[in-house]
């Protein structure tokens, strides 16, 4: 029996005229990415326990609630 090459062979097949797209629009995202984002990575232990974003924004809302009625400390 022979044996599978490792290497993976190209998927693109002949027929894909690239040069046939229209062209990107430069700076399209530009404003965008100036705001900077709001992802964050959570730890895969975190994650199993927070499904989704709204469980992870509820959390966070209600660590966010009981820090305003502690008592503010000065340094």
């Amino acid at each position: 029996m022979k044996k599978k090459s490792k290497r993976r062979q190209d998927d693109l097949r002949p027929e894909y005229d690239f040069w046939s797209l229209p062209a990107g629009v430069k700076g399209k995202h530009v404003a965008q990415y100036r705001q900077g984002t709001n992802l964050v990575l959570l730890d895969r232990d975190v994650a199993k326990v927070f499904r989704d974003d709204a469980a992870v924004n509820e959390a966070l809302r209600t660590v966010m609630k009981a820090a305003a009625r502690l008592p503010r400390q000065t340094a």
